[in-house]
């Protein structure tokens, strides 16, 4: 049994966005909020040099410290410790910010995450003073959005790696190939994001290099192809990319793309793709997986125009401004779609409870799986031994599984429960990246 090939929806010109959110492009800020006067309104490195540097670590730390203190409506707060011994932090924004994680749940939520990758930093700098607008911002449509949808952001995923400025952790792991194996502190943290918050969006910011003339675009964007995302997350993640983000990125001037697709120049058609498939370990793949919607963005590092060339700083400000739009049609989207996207994430995550239908081993959306990638009848549970359990129980856990005690020693976990369709790509020998190899019962008794 193969799954048939799905594709987000069609694009549609929208025009002008006007949901009205006060996230800034280029040095632009807010106006202080009342009762603040006298008091700076806080500015990223970044944006003090005009583009010329990024934001360094310890002018994160002030900046975040400074609109923490300026507002009620944040809260940050430390999720974890990299290996260098660097804080992994989360900001919640909200009117008011949530207290605690059951908190957020007032409607729809939001995650950023930025600069997973140490030397990708521009989607930090658009995270960080996105932050700083939420928090400031006095229009009525800000704090509408906000009332009824909470913001989360990580806004360094990779500190050891942005400090290096390299691809990997301290460790030389790619943490974006982490998100099932949780075997370094940046994706653990991530992990415990999900899963104490359940986002329903997760935008994820990254950068490429361009490949002329095949692959140029200024900002590229590709939503969840795993196929066990379920049918409504998945179109809604379509939605959000084509007909929300894509267009509010060509309205601020930038050209877009699907990510991992290198197109003929002259007729737009594909020519090969190169990356962007279902691998489950991927974060956008993992969320949607685990019924979030996802969406990973990633902007054009290299200059390609002789101005960009000539000033390094004009290229910096295109690639953040480019991250900004992006950021900036997924609020709209969630202030828009915010009933739908609700739903549909809701279904996916009850659908496990269920235990009816087929898992995939591999395969995407555009790449349906073969027979031999399919479980047409999953078992119900997966029995693991003493030693297995031990190994992995962590993992289990940060990703928010649920098993009961076997009485031979070990653990049997259920298809059964939210995260049915993440089980077998955890535990299943013929899992592409599975933890352990665990024994398919039927015994659902057991």
């Amino acid at each position: 049994m193969t799954r048939r090939s799905r594709r987000p929806g069609r694009l549609l010109a929208l025009g002008a966005l006007a949901f009205g959110l006060t996230v800034t492009l280029g040095a632009t800020l807010p106006a202080a909020p009342a009762g603040a006067a006298g008091t700076p309104t806080p500015r990223t490195g970044f944006e003090t040099s005009h583009g010329t540097r990024w934001t360094s670590q310890p002018e994160e730390q002030a900046f975040l410290a400074a609109v923490d203190r300026a507002s009620a409506r944040v809260r940050v707060d430390r999720i974890g410790t990299t290996e260098q011994g660097r804080p992994l932090r989360l900001v919640r924004i909200g009117a008011p910010a949530p207290e605690r994680p059951a908190g957020v749940r007032r409607g729809n939520s939001v995650l950023l995450i930025c600069a997973q990758h140490g030397d990708e930093p521009s989607g930090r700098e658009a995270c960080l003073s996105t932050v700083r607008d939420l928090a400031y911002a006095r229009d009525r449509a800000t704090r509408r959005f906000l009332e009824r949808t909470s913001v989360l952001v990580v806004p360094t995923a990779n500190p050891d790696g942005r400090a290096a400025n390299i691809r990997g952790n301290a460790d030389g792991k790619d943490i974006n190939r982490d998100h099932l194996a949780l075997r370094t502190a940046e994706a653990r943290a991530v992990a415990t994001v999900l899963r104490d918050y359940r986002p329903d969006s997760v935008l994820d910011l990254h950068e490429y290099d361009a490949v002329v003339p095949y692959y140029t675009k200024d900002l590229l964007s590709l939503w969840p192809r795993n196929p066990n995302t379920a049918e409504a997350v998945h179109h809604e993640s379509g939605v959000l990319a084509g007909e929300f983000v894509g267009p509010a990125v060509r309205n601020a001037g930038f050209s877009t793309g699907v990510y991992g697709i290198w197109t003929d120049p002259e007729t737009g058609e594909p020519v090969k793709q190169v990356a962007g498939d279902g691998q489950e370990r991927i974060l956008r793949n993992t969320v949607g997986v685990k019924g979030s919607l996802g969406l990973l963005v990633e902007t054009r590092i290299n200059p390609l125009t002789a101005a960009e060339q000539a000033d390094p700083a004009l290229n910096n400000r295109r690639r953040v401004d480019s991250q900004l739009a992006a950021v900036k049609g997924a609020f709209d989207f969630s202030g828009r779609h915010r009933a739908r996207v609700e739903a549909a994430t809701a279904t996916a995550r009850l659908a496990g409870y269920a235990d009816h239908g087929p898992v995939y081993l591999g395969g995407a959306d555009n790449a349906p799986p073969t027979d031999a990638q399919t479980l047409s009848d999953p078992p119900c549970a997966y029995r693991l031994d003493a030693a297995q359990l031990a190994r992995i129980e962590d993992a289990l856990a940060l990703h928010g599984l649920v098993w009961r005690p076997d009485p031979a020693g070990g653990a049997v976990v259920p298809l059964r429960q939210s995260l049915r369709g993440l089980v077998p790509l955890l535990l299943d020998q013929r899992a592409g990246y599975h933890l352990a190899v665990a024994m398919p019962t039927d015994d659902c008794r057991a």
